[in-house]
């Protein structure tokens, strides 16, 4: 029998929360982010559900050729463009697009050729996140030098991000987004600008083209917030089942370093997870999970393979009872808050070692 933890991912629920982006931002084109294997959720799975998406967004080259390895043909934007010179072969040949957001890359542009088909460029623009792209007073000139290189596609895009979008109200957003219209570039210029809190929450920052992250796979992008809040659902249910269980004593210590002691005399489950598959170590005492779909607590340190759960509101448990470390009824969003992280890293961090068990229910 192989081991029990593994991950179930909702495709139906995918395209649910898909479609919410179409709702929220009528009339634009939507690229799908699906960097970091999809948010652990499967790259190449998850960009064939989601076929209506207009583009498909990666970090990297290797992302991109994973992608077009697994046959997906759909338009592929790097996020981050190219480190080296010697990457543009590979991407003329699979047919990517690029973020520029240095110098160097321009130059290295400049000296291709021009090609059957020219590349499709997006020009980064530095509006306050200080993290890549160039400063606004330089934008307008790089935006000119990229579109008079004869390699590249007329006209380049001019894309931002934003740094405090997840704050409703925010003036650095609004600050940013009056900058980004300083721009001194033609009009007909395509633009890019929001992310997941920006479809739901700024819809002056829709532009031509959103880029949808962690709203696609179910978690809200909002601190304090779940994903029902926004009528999205959640796309990944982490689960294993009870492996052991026993009485433990009035204070005996459980798991490494005697941290947790028992109350009481108590029954103690032991899940078959752990920090090896990617549930976070650093997830205290009291950090919910569900068992047989019953809210019961974390005790004890995480270990590599296994966690311990208080069943003191569970006597009744048994070894093979079914254990939800988050999704569908266990808000991923939640579980975060109390290991001091956010959904985005609960759901990159599940292991290699868990299996993806893919639903295709219908929508």
């Amino acid at each position: 029998m192989s081991r029990a933890a593994r991950a179930v991912i909702d495709l139906s629920a995918l395209r649910h929360n898909f479609h919410q982006v179409q709702r929220a931002a009528p009339g634009c084109q939507v690229l799908a982010v699906v960097k970091s294997d999809a948010y652990g959720h499967g790259a190449a799975t998850c960009a064939r559900a989601l076929q209506e998406a207009d583009q498909l967004g990666v970090a990297c080259l290797e992302e991109a050729v994973e992608l077009r390895e697994a046959g997906i043909t759909a338009p592929i934007l790097l996020l981050e463009g190219f480190f080296e010179v010697e990457e543009l072969a590979d991407i003329r040949r699979l047919d990517l697009q690029l973020v520029v957001h240095r110098q160097a890359q321009i130059d290295a542009l400049a000296t291709l050729p021009p090609g059957t088909a020219p590349l499709r460029v997006w020009l980064k623009v530095d509006t306050g996140m200080h993290r890549l792209g160039f400063g606004v007073a330089q934008a307008a000139g790089a935006w000119h030098r990229l579109a008079a290189c004869p390699a590249v596609a007329e006209p380049p895009g001019l894309m931002t991000h934003l740094a405090c979008a997840d704050a409703r109200g925010s003036e650095a957003t609004r600050a940013q987004l009056a900058l980004f219209e300083t721009l001194h570039v033609p009009a007909e210029v395509p633009r890019s600008v929001a992310n997941s809190a920006a479809v739901l929450a700024w819809p002056q920052a829709h532009a031509d083209l959103v880029r949808p992250g962690i709203m696609l796979y179910g978690a809200s992008p909002f601190a304090g917030e779940t994903a029902g809040m926004q009528n999205l659902r959640p796309v990944m249910t982490l689960r294993t089942r009870l492996m052991a269980l026993h009485r433990c004593r009035r204070g005996e210590a459980v798991g490494y370093g005697g941290d947790w002691v028992c109350p009481q005399d108590m029954p103690v489950g032991v899940a078959a997870i752990g920090y090896g598959d990617g549930y976070p170590r650093h997830a205290p005492a009291g950090t919910p999970v569900l068992v047989d779909g019953h809210r019961v607590a974390l005790i004890g340190r995480v270990s590599m393979d296994m966690i311990c759960l208080d069943l003191r509101a569970l006597p009744e448990a048994a070894v093979g009872d079914e254990v939800v470390l988050w999704g569908d009824e266990l808000p991923a969003e939640e579980v975060a808050a109390a290991a001091g992280t956010i959904a985005y890293e609960l759901f990159c961090g599940v292991s290699r070692r868990v299996p993806r068990e893919y639903q295709h229910a219908r929508d």
